[in-house]
C-alpha cells in the first residue's frame, strides 16, 4: 500500500477471538489492521534524514507511479552493472604469481594480530589478482578498521611480482598520512615508495615523476595529480584508490579509462549493509570489514550541557598524557572567538584553527602541523569529518551538537579512538536550552550506541543511503528514499537476477489461520517494541526446536506463561509442522479444520495411508481430493481452542504415516 505511520500494537475482538493487529495509518487518516502474523508483510521506512518521507493514501495509485519510476531506475543500474561486469570478464589482464617467499616475511612483519575480516578480505584480493582478469574489488570497513593494511598486502604483492602501485587519495594530508605509513611497513625491504602532492618541491615531484617513467619508484602515492596527462608509469600493476566518492566526474572518467586493465582496489569508510551487499553479490567484488582491532576500546560518550569548567577538564586531561583534542564549532564566524575561549582557560595548550574558507595552502600547513604534534587543540568546522586518521587525537569536544545530523555525528566520532586508549566524545548543547524532540532523539542514539562497529547499526538510516549513493550513484539517493531502503535493495536484486537470467520461483510459505485466543496480552508484555520482537521470533519460527526454545525464553523473560501465550506457541507449532512437511495450508474454516497437501507432492502420498489416519478421530474425519489436492478435513464442533489445538497436533504428528516410505528413502539416499 505504500508509506505509513505505524501506531503500535492493538488487540481487537474478532468473532469473538481477541487478536493483535499491527496499526497502521496511512495519507487522509485512512487506517489499516495488520493480523501479526503478516508482520512480514511490514518492513521499517529507512529514508534519509534530512527528508521526511510522504506517507500515500490507501488504493490510490501514487505509490504505483512512485515504484514505476523506481523500477526503472534500478534496471538501468542494474544493466548498467552487469554490461562492467562482462566487460570485465573478457578484458585480458596480469595474473600475479601466487605468494612468495619475501611476501610471507613481509606479512610476518606485521606488529598486530590481523582480524578474521581482514584475513578474509586479503585471501579475496589475493585470489582477484592471480586471475587473468583484472581485479575491481571494493573493501568496506568502519574508520580505524585496517583497510590500509590490507591494501599494503596487495600492493606488497604486486611490487614483488615486479609491478608498479599507484595509490590515489583525495586530499594532500591523507596522501602524507597513507606515504608514512607504506614508507614504515616497507622499511627493510628494496622498494621505492614516493609522494606526489603540493608538500613536494617542483624538483622533487620531478624528479619522481621521471621515476615512475623508468620503473626505479615503485609505489607512488598521491592525489588527483596522479591522474594528469603528464605521468606515465613504465608497467602499473595495481590502482588502490581511497574513498572515490569523493574525487569529480573527470576525475572518475579518468579512473575508468585506468582500470580497464590493471587491477583496482577501491578503499570506503561509508558502511555498505549487508542487504545492499547481498543484491550486489557478483556484479561487484565485495569485501566488508566488520570487526574491530585487537585492544580497541568504544569512545566513551557523553551527551551534556555546555559549560567552560568541562571544556577546560577534557583538554586539560588529553594533553596530561600526552594526547590531542578536536574542538568542533561549525560556524566559521565565530570560531576564532572560541579558538580564543579555549587559549584563555587553557593558557599551557598550543590552539591551531582549520575551516574550510582557509586558503588550501594554509589550510594544509595547519592540519599537517596538528598531525605532527606542533599543536595541541585543533579548533575547527566539520571539516575534519572524513579522511584524518591521528591516532594521538583521543578526545573531541562538539558545540552546538544538537544541530547535527545522525550520520555526521557518527561520522565525527570516529575521528578519535583509533588507538589502543580510550577515547573521549562530548556532545554538548546551549545550558538551559529544551532541545527540539528530534535532536533529543538524535542524541540519545549516538549516545546508546557506544560500542564499536555499532556504525553499522546506528546509522543504517543516513548511512545506508548514502553507502548505496556512493556505491551506485548519488542520483540514486533520491530514489531510495522515495521507496524507502530495504524495498530498494529488493528491487535491485530482482533487476539483477532476472537481467542474468535467474528465474527465482519463490514458493509461497504454508498458510496457518486457526483462529484461537492466542496473542500477547499487555499484562504479559507491555512494551510495544518488545511485543513486535516477540512476533517476529514467532515468525521465524519454522521448525519445533525453535518453537521450544521460544518457549523457554519467553517463559525466563515474562515468567509463568498464560493461557493465551500458550495457545500461540502451540498455533506456532502447527506452523512448524507445516513448515516441516511443505504443506500448502492449516486454515480453520467454519467448523473444520482443513490440512491441504501441496498438489505436487500427490504421487509422494498413498492414498490409503492417508485413509488409515482417519482412525485416529473416527466419525470426525476425512480425506477428499480436491483440485487434485488431498485434504484432511477434521470436525471441531463443540471443542474448546485447547481442544481444537491438541487434536490438530495429534493428526500432524502422525502425518509421516501418510507418506511413499520408498519414495522417502531413495530421496534420503539421494
Amino acid at each position: 500500500h505504500g508509506i505509513g505511520r505505524y501506531l503500535g500494537i492493538v488487540t481487537l475482538v474478532v468473532d469473538g477471538t481477541h487478536h493483535d493487529y499491527l496499526h497502521l495509518r496511512y495519507a487522509g487518516n485512512d487506517k489499516l489492521y495488520v493480523p501479526v502474523e503478516q508482520i512480514n508483510q511490514v518492513q521499517k521506512f529507512l529514508g534519509s534524514e534530512d527528508r521526511e518521507p510522504r506517507v500515500t493514501h490507501l488504493g490510490g495509485s501514487e505509490w504505483a507511479r512512485t515504484k514505476s519510476k523506481v523500477q526503472k531506475s534500478v534496471k538501468d543500474i542494474a544493466e548498467e552493472l552487469i554490461k562492467l561486469y562482462a566487460q570485465r570478464e573478457a578484458q585480458p589482464g596480469h595474473a600475479f604469481r601466487s605468494d612468495t617467499e619475501w611476501q610471507k616475511d613481509f606479512e610476518a612483519m606485521f606488529p598486530y594480530e590481523e582480524t578474521p575480516d581482514q584475513i578474509r578480505a586479503i585471501v579475496d584480493i589475493k585470489r582477484d589478482m592471480e586471475r587473468t582478469r583484472p581485479m575491481d574489488r571494493l573493501l568496506c570497513g568502519d574508520v580505524g578498521y585496517g583497510k590500509t593494511e590490507v591494501a599494503i598486502r596487495a600492493a606488497s604483492k604486486a611490487v614483488f611480482d615486479g609491478k608498479q602501485v599507484a595509490v590515489l587519495v583525495p586530499t594532500t594530508i591523507l596522501a602524507q598520512q597513507h606515504y608514512e605509513t607504506f614508507k614504515e611497513r616497507f622499511s627493510g625491504f628494496p622498494v621505492t615508495v614516493e609522494v606526489l602532492s603540493r608538500f613536494r618541491s617542483k624538483a622533487e615531484s620531478r624528479k619522481v615523476i621521471d621515476g615512475l617513467k623508468t620503473g626505479v619508484v615503485d609505489i607512488v602515492i598521491g592525489t588527483h595529480r596522479l591522474l594528469q596527462k603528464s605521468i606515465t608509469f613504465k608497467d602499473l600493476g595495481l590502482l588502490v584508490v581511497d574513498e572515490e566518492q569523493r574525487f569529480g566526474v573527470s576525475h572518475k572518467e579518468k579512473l575508468k579509462q585506468m582500470r580497464s586493465n590493471i587491477d583496482c582496489l577501491t578503499l570506503t569508510a561509508t558502511p555498505i549493509p549487508r542487504t545492499l551487499h547481498m543484491s550486489m553479490v557478483g556484479v561487484r567484488d565485495l569485501s566488508v570489514i566488520e570487526t574491530p582491532p585487537e585492544n580497541r576500546f568504544p569512545v566513551q560518550t557523553y551527551v551534556v550541557e555546555y559549560s567552560d569548567a568541562l571544556l577546560r577538564e577534557a583538554i586539560l586531561r588529553e594533553i596530561g598524557r600526552g594526547g590531542q583534542v578536536y574542538v568542533l564549532y561549525n560556524q566559521v564566524k565565530g570560531i576564532q572567538s572560541i579558538a580564543d575561549r579555549v587559549s584563555r582557560l587553557v593558557p599551557e595548550a598550543r590552539v591551531g584553527i582549520g575551516h574550510g574558507q582557509m586558503q588550501e595552502d594554509e589550510l594544509e600547513r595547519v592540519m599537517l602541523g596538528f598531525l605532527q604534534g606542533e599543536t595541541d587543540v585543533l579548533v575547527s568546522t566539520t571539516i575534519i569529518e572524513t579522511g584524518l586518521d591521528i591516532p594521538n587525537v583521543n578526545t573531541l569536544v562538539v558545540f552546538h551538537a544538537d544541530h547535527m545530523g545522525l550520520a555526521q555525528l557518527y561520522q565525527l566520532r570516529g575521528r578519535v579512538g583509533r588507538s589502543n586508549r580510550i577515547a573521549y566524545a562530548y556532545f554538548t548543547y546551549q545550558p538551559d536550552k529544551v532541545l527540539a524532540e528530534v535532536a533529543e532523539k538524535r542524541l540519545q542514539a549516538i549516545k546508546e550506541f557506544t560500542e564499536l562497529g555499532s556504525g553499522f547499526k546506528i546509522a543504517m538510516r543516513d548511512l545506508a543511503i548514502r553507502g548505496a549513493g556512493n556505491l551506485l550513484g548519488a542520483e540514486q539517493h533520491g530514489f531510495i528514499s522515495s521507496v524507502g531502503f530495504d524495498m530498494y535493495t529488493e528491487m535491485l536484486a530482482e533487476a539483477v537476477q532476472e537481467l542474468r537470467g535467474e528465474k527465482v520461483e519463490k514458493r509461497a510459505d504454508p498458510v496457518v489461520e486457526v483462529t484461537v485466543e492466542a496473542y500477547l496480552p499487555d499484562a504479559y508484555i507491555s512494551d510495544g517494541v518488545q511485543k513486535v520482537e516477540m512476533y517476529k521470533k514467532f515468525l521465524a519460527a519454522i521448525r519445533l526446536s525453535d518453537v521450544d526454545d521460544l518457549h523457554e525464553e519467553i517463559e525466563d523473560r515474562y515468567g509463568e506463561i498464560p493461557r493465551e501465550v500458550q495457545n500461540l506457541l502451540d498455533v506456532a507449532r502447527i506452523r512448524a509442522y507445516a513448515f516441516t512437511y511443505d504443506l500448502a495450508s492449516i486454515t480453520k474454516q467454519g467448523q473444520q479444520l482443513h490440512i491441504v497437501f501441496r498438489q505436487e507432492h500427490h504421487n509422494k502420498i498413498l492414498a490409503s495411508r492417508l485413509t488409515n489416519l482417519t482412525k485416529l478421530y473416527p466419525n470426525r474425519m476425512q480425506v477428499m481430493n480436491v483440485g487434485g489436492a488431498y485434504t484432511l478435513m477434521l470436525d471441531v464442533r463443540g471443542r474448546t481452542d485447547e481442544e481444537l489445538i491438541k487434536m490438530g497436533l495429534t493428526v500432524l504428528k502422525e502425518l509421516p504415516r501418510a507418506f511413499n516410505q520408498q519414495e522417502e528413502l531413495q530421496n534420503a539416499k539421494a
